[in-house]
């Protein structure tokens, strides 16, 4: 270490890649590496052949995706083995005494406890040790960071860890307890990529709809814990509850409000909530702020009540529907995103088509399907009556073709409409005179969902104002299995 104490000075290797793995909580990880790497005075790369550092920035939730990381980083140590190679993220993280025997091809391993210490990794490599560092799980990491994002687009995390124990889960064994940032700085974080000339805010975390209620949380400056309210003292889903165990307004009412006090041209878009923990207050700010999107991502995972029960859940196969069909009383119109796992220990035939029955009932927009993974560390990991994996597929496959023709129909439904698109790329193609962009509508969610493509008149003044980032106006004539393909409007 030199005598400012600025040790990175004497670097001569100076250049990293982030190879990016995983959901959006560990991109807005991956965010903070890249500007923590940067103001030590290494910079990014996006040719790994450049690279003096190659940072794997890992998922650890289910199998595939932990093996998809172990691939990513052994690929690069063959077609880079003069590259030092770090494994950070949530593999690192859960795994990390594992590989610092098993994983020599990792030169270092870093956990996701605390972002700021991929400085002593990068001094340690340095010095010509292997670092293998798990820091305990901090608060929610913030700050500035460089958006990895399409333009226009940024993830704003607002909880970190979960206490739910979904019993097929191991996010709380790698993420550790919830965490909650408090309001002051999450709409700090707001307000300064808006006035950056961000035009979509996602709001993302475990569970949104527990926002407030670790055991440690102040989000609002005064101390009003909501753990016991929601961890102990519910027996059933809270939308279910005439008492509801939080008088109104519930944390996250309290966060979006405040939100919506920020002046600005955008959008707000919520990430993840579950179903058992959804308040009915958090409609109230949708309704008053256009700014909001009526896009809902709950991840029910199930439909049949034997398997929800088994997942160490409050609702029901009714319980679910009614939230849904209340959601929609409330904004007709609304796009329902959802997630099913298949194959969860003692799932029969019957549940699966039950689950399948659940779809149709609540005919959602969007969603994901994976077959169950055996975690160890999670109370499914010892349950008895395993399904065979090529079933959990078969039925995953189902699903998925149900929701391939609800996603067609509710697509075409909203064929005809004018919708505010946001660009985010100009892509080639069409005649001479027609240009072609690739954009969302609000019902559309990053990276997960379809596309609206903008078709305009090369020719056209106003087709200046489509550059990515932007929000345009954008008529829907027509719609796949997936994608809504439009014309721009100029007015």
């Amino acid at each position: 270490m030199d005598a400012t104490g600025l040790w990175w000075k004497n670097l001569t290797e100076r250049t990293f890649f982030l190879d990016q793995h995983g959901c959006a909580k560990n991109q807005v990880d991956g965010e903070l590496l890249i500007s923590r790497l940067e103001s030590i005075g290494l910079a990014q790369t996006t040719d790994p052949s450049e690279a003096q550092y190659i940072i794997i920035n890992s998922c650890g939730f289910i199998e595939s995706a932990k093996q998809e990381s172990l691939d990513a980083l052994l690929s690069a140590r063959s077609a880079y083995p003069e590259a030092k190679l770090v494994l950070a993220g949530c593999l690192a993280q859960r795994y990390a005494d594992v590989f610092k025997t098993e994983l020599p091809e990792a030169d270092a391993v870093f956990g996701n406890g605390d972002i700021t210490r991929i400085d002593q990794v990068i001094e340690a490599l340095g010095n010509g040790e292997r670092p293998v560092v798990t820091p305990p799980q901090q608060g929610v990491c913030s700050g500035g960071r460089k958006l990895l994002s399409c333009a226009g687009s940024a993830y704003v995390k607002i909880t970190e860890g979960c206490n739910n124990r979904c019993s097929f889960c191991a996010i709380p064994l790698i993420r550790g307890q919830l965490r909650s940032r408090s309001v002051h700085d999450v709409v700090s974080e707001v307000r300064e990529l808006v006035s950056s000339g961000v035009r979509e805010i996602n709001i993302i975390g475990q569970d949104l709809a527990a926002y407030g209620c670790g055991k440690n949380d102040d989000v609002l400056g005064t101390r009003q814990n909501g753990y016991n309210r929601l961890y102990t003292e519910l027996t059933a889903p809270l939308f279910t509850n005439k008492t509801l165990f939080f008088e109104p307004p519930s944390f996250l009412h309290e966060l979006l409000k405040a939100i919506s006090a920020v002046h600005g041209d955008f959008w707000v878009r919520l990430l993840y909530i579950h179903p058992d923990h959804f308040h009915p207050d958090v409609l109230s700010v949708l309704k008053d702020d256009s700014r909001f999107l009526p896009y809902f991502d709950i991840p029910f995972q199930s439909g049949a009540d034997s398997v929800i029960t088994a997942m160490n859940r409050k609702g029901s196969f009714k319980s679910y529907v009614d939230l849904v069909q209340h959601i929609r009383s409330v904004f007709p119109h609304a796009a329902i995103r959802t997630t099913f796992l298949t194959g969860f220990p003692g799932e029969t035939d019957a549940d699966a088509a039950e689950t399948e029955k659940f779809l149709k009932a609540i005919q959602s927009d969007w969603s994901g399907c994976f077959s169950y993974s055996k975690e160890e560390g999670t109370a499914a990991f010892r349950m008895k009556g395993s399904v065979p994996k090529k079933v959990a597929a078969a039925r995953a496959f189902a699903l998925q073709s149900v929701q391939q023709d609800i996603t067609r129909n509710r697509l075409a439904e909203r064929v005809g409409s004018v919708y505010d698109v946001l660009i985010e790329e100009i892509v080639a193609g069409g005649s001479s005179d027609e240009g072609l962009a690739i954009g969302r509508a609000w019902f559309d969610a990053p990276e997960v969902d379809g596309n609206f493509v903008v078709r305009y008149d090369r020719d056209d003044p106003a087709a200046c104002a489509i550059v990515p980032g932007a929000i345009v106006k954008a008529k829907a004539i027509a719609s796949s299995d997936v994608d809504i393909d439009g014309v721009f409007c100029a007015k």
